[in-house]
């Protein structure tokens, strides 16, 4: 394989926005209201949590570890969120607990895996548990309804109302991909993060803190997780005790649809904003045909299995250089 046709298959958002753009055509025909403004937007507002979750898990795929904990821990950020909100804190204190909380949660996950040499996989596994467990325990398990609370009408604007006809979330959105499009492009704390991900052992002798890199890593994924509350709290007018099922599988499957390799190393946040409106569109397009959402995630799961299939696909058909 050489030359365009080369280039086109080893292009990791080709397929993904092959396939965006054939399900968008098929919706546009059979669907009159997909291609309404109002529709498009909700999709917007709808995945915006996926895809702040998504940021911060391309960090971590790129690094060559995962984050099993990112919807707990968004749900554990968003009960402190309610609480100190319900507990009459003002505004700025009640976010910038809930970023250090978030932060703190992404470290402890970071510590685990850097300092006691705990497996990516079973850190962040036991501590989906924990985050889980602190929801529920935090409040006795009853969800905490933020509606009519000072301080509140903030954050519902901020989640629902729009700049003209722009959802403030989209330019939410897309201040935060620039701002990770610009820390994995330009910093040099991006370039080390790819080198880690790519060949630890020789990130390591060229000089790479590679615990520190990956320590940062987590973090970031923590913080990540504090701002995707803050929208979560924002739209359900409450904090929810209970972690989306289904929020997880949809992250992890829009980053590696998107093009970042699972192996690490490989990847960026332009494949991340794809893949999230990718299977976005794909949700909206069950719903409008009045499909039992019971089936979208299978729709997200054999999607993942795809994406990784055709990483693993393309990866062994790359041409040698």
């Amino acid at each position: 394989m050489s030359g365009a046709v080369g280039r086109l298959w080893l292009g990791r958002h080709t397929g993904v926005l092959l396939a965006l753009v054939v399900v968008c055509a098929y919706l546009t025909l059979t669907e009159e209201v997909f291609l309404t403004w109002d529709n498009l937007m909700n999709i917007v507002k709808s995945n915006s949590v996926a895809l702040v979750l998504a940021i911060g898990a391309t960090f971590v795929i790129i690094s060559a570890g995962i984050d099993l904990s990112a919807a707990s821990a968004a749900t554990a950020a968003g009960m402190i969120l309610g609480l100190t909100l319900d507990a009459g804190w003002h505004l700025v204190a009640v976010l910038a607990a809930t970023v250090l909380f978030g932060v703190l949660l992404g470290l402890l996950n970071g510590i685990m895996i850097t300092r006691l040499r705990i497996s990516f996989l079973v850190a962040t596994l036991g501590t989906l548990s924990i985050y889980q467990s602190f929801a529920l325990v935090v409040n006795g398990g009853q969800s905490i309804s933020l509606f009519g609370k000072p301080g509140y009408p903030v954050l519902g604007d901020f989640a629902n109302d729009e700049v003209g006809p722009f959802p403030i979330l989209l330019l939410f959105d897309l201040v935060l991909l620039l701002a990770a499009g610009a820390v994995l492009r330009y910093t040099g704390f991006g370039r080390a993060l790819f080198a880690v991900g790519s060949n630890r052992e020789a990130a390591r002798l060229n000089g790479i803190d590679v615990g520190r890199v990956v320590l940062v890593t987590y973090a970031v994924a923590g913080l990540m997780a504090a701002l995707a509350s803050t929208v979560q709290v924002g739209r359900l007018a409450g904090a929810s005790a209970q972690a989306d099922p289904a929020l997880l599988l949809t992250v992890i499957a829009a980053v590696l649809i998107g093009g970042t390799a699972y192996t690490g190393g490989e990847g960026g946040v332009l494949g991340t904003v794809i893949g999230v409106l990718f299977l976005g569109v794909v949700q909206n397009g069950l719903t409008l045909a009045d499909v039992s959402s019971f089936w979208q995630g299978t729709v997200s799961g054999v999607t993942l299995i795809a994406a990784v299939g055709l990483g693993v696909l393309r990866d062994a058909t790359r041409p040698s250089q």
